[in-house]
């Protein structure tokens, strides 16, 4: 069985993405992040607002486009309203990152079998696959980013078909640019710049400086167009935004430089082997393949000194240090399952007994835990349940079996199975523990709405899980502390709880307020006061 998976590497990436991701691509709720993409494709479709991308009918162009023509054209195809069609093509783009991680270990003359180790961990590390949830624009624009660089990587350590690789690469690139604008350069494309200077000297550059630069160039016209067009087809609009933009880099969640120092934890499963990826003294006396682990390691640190320079900081902007971080962690997983046997310290055997006993312990402690937590709910998803308590317990079992025969491979296998498992069979479960009695869809105004003929309006923007579960446009009548009413005799207005009182007491004189309905898209126990709205139906006395 062991030796199927391993001689065909693509096949089983493509097979663990499906059953990690895809089978339940449309369970978890739509964040804020995603609302705002799912948005703007509906718009897209809608008004053929393509260029000129717009969110509640105004403009965006905070982000450049290409990730959500890709949501378009999958939701043209399965349906604009289905959050599967609208995720699928970011889940996809965690199996393209695995495969040229992948192919790139190879190009860094890891055997298949090493190169195989790394995009296995790359796709199953935490925040690789939990950003197509919260952020969808930075898996594309890293993704296709390490595809425009493993071109580069060619370029500087080939000899042939220069030209196509230039050609390949600035596509790649341009992509990257056309998905975030110049995030990925800063974030990636820089800190391999640097990594691969310090590895491998840039031997031989002399004679591909001019592709190069031709490269640089190509890139930047390929993601580059569409800001261009926008500045002079919308020139206002683009300067406001773009200066709102640039100025929450300094002003918007500023954190300590420190902040990002726990990076490796955003791997999710391999923490602990990531943790001691980094330990150089430690991991350079031990590897063979000393100019690669060097590569990988000052790859991971530049990425993380870099981002920790920008004063706005989020744990999501970490995401791109795990691709790097990925081959570090392959190093020493390659490393302890073809020495564990042997030549390992006693020493050295401590921190992975525990880590992978760790896991065992949480693979059996999963069920319980889901037990304690749902209660009576639990009958709700019996069959996943009663599935994944056997999963879990053969894993758990599995593991400190072959952990105690030494067998590290099989273990590491056991490791990524367990991650399939609980996303592929738990991630159902997981609905029960999203429970709110108070509940209420926004997309049922549109009944009040048709009974009543009128009109719904917001004060204040509203907020984007709102905005694509009503599946319309809510104009925003209250802008700088100004309150401009539309002409209508009656209308709706959409109220958030704290602003009730002033709004109220400014509309009494002249107009009748009728509380309707309170919508309420909070989903768990913890209540957040943007995703619930008052509904009044206003009319002038």
């Amino acid at each position: 069985m062991l030796k199927i998976i391993e001689k065909n590497p693509i096949l089983v990436l493509s097979i663990v993405t499906i059953l990690m991701l895809l089978v339940h691509l449309d369970v978890p709720s739509v964040t804020i992040m995603e609302a705002r993409n799912f948005i703007t494709a509906r718009e897209m479709l809608q008004d053929h607002n393509w260029l000129l991308t717009t969110m509640n009918g105004e403009a965006r162009y905070e982000k450049p486009p290409l990730p959500t023509w890709l949501s378009a054209f999958s939701g043209l195809i399965f349906g604009i309203n289905s959050i599967f069609a609208l995720r699928l093509p970011a889940a996809l783009m965690v199996l393209f990152l695995g495969i040229f991680l992948y192919l790139l270990s190879l190009k860094l003359n890891l055997t298949k079998l090493h190169s195989f180790y790394n995009a296995l961990i790359v796709i199953t590390s935490f925040y690789v696959f939990a950003i197509i949830n919260e952020a969808p624009w930075d898996i594309y624009t890293h993704g296709f980013m390490l595809a425009g660089i493993y071109f580069l990587f060619l370029i500087l350590k080939g000899k042939t078909a220069i030209w196509k690789n230039v050609m390949l690469s600035a596509f790649f690139i341009g992509l990257s640019i056309l998905s975030k604008g110049p995030v990925s350069l800063f974030a990636v494309f820089l800190p391999f710049l640097i990594s691969y200077g310090i590895a491998f000297k840039f031997k031989g550059i002399e004679t591909k400086i001019f592709p190069i630069i031709i490269l640089l160039i190509l890139s930047i016209l390929i993601g580059g167009w569409w800001f261009v067009y926008v500045r002079l087809a919308d020139p206002v609009a683009f300067l406001e935004i773009a200066s709102k933009e640039t100025g929450n880099w300094a002003s918007y969640n500023v954190k300590p430089f420190y902040y990002y120092w726990s990076f490796f934890t955003q791997s999710g499963i391999w923490t602990i082997p990531a943790l001691i990826s980094i330990l150089y003294p430690f991991m350079i006396k031990r590897i063979e393949n000393k100019k690669v682990y060097k590569f990988s390691f000052w790859w991971v640190l530049i990425a993380v000194i870099l981002l920790s320079i920008i004063p706005e900081k989020k744990p999501r902007y970490l995401m791109p240090v795990l691709i790097p971080l990925a081959i570090n962690i392959g190093i020493y997983i390659n490393y302890i399952i073809q020495n564990f046997k042997k030549s390992i310290s006693k020493k050295e055997t401590f921190p992975v007994y525990f880590n992978f006993g760790l896991i065992s312990f949480i693979a059996f402690s999963l069920p319980i835990v889901l037990i304690i937590m749902l209660k009576t709910d639990i009958k709700n998803h019996l069959f996943n349940f009663i599935a994944l308590t056997i999963v879990c317990i053969l894993i758990g079992i599995n593991i400190i079996k072959y952990l105690r025969n030494k067998n590290i491979k099989v273990v590491f296998y056991l490791v990524v199975l367990f991650m399939i498992s609980a996303l592929g069979l738990g991630l159902p479960i997981s609905q029960s523990l999203n429970k709110n009695l108070a509940y209420k869809s926004i997309n049922s105004l549109h009944l009040i709405e048709d009974t009543n003929s009128i009109k719904t309006y917001s004060i204040g923007e509203i907020t984007p899980e709102l905005l694509w579960d009503y599946n319309g446009i809510l104009k925003n009548i209250y802008k700088k502390e100004q309150l401009v009413l539309p002409n209508e005799t009656s209308f709706g207005l959409l109220i958030m709880n704290e602003d009730v009182p002033k709004i109220t007491s400014e509309l009494g004189d002249q107009y009748n307020l009728e509380l309707k309905e309170t919508y309420n898209l909070n989903e768990g126990s913890k209540m957040k006061e943007r995703l619930i709205r008052q509904f009044y139906i206003i009319s002038k006395k």
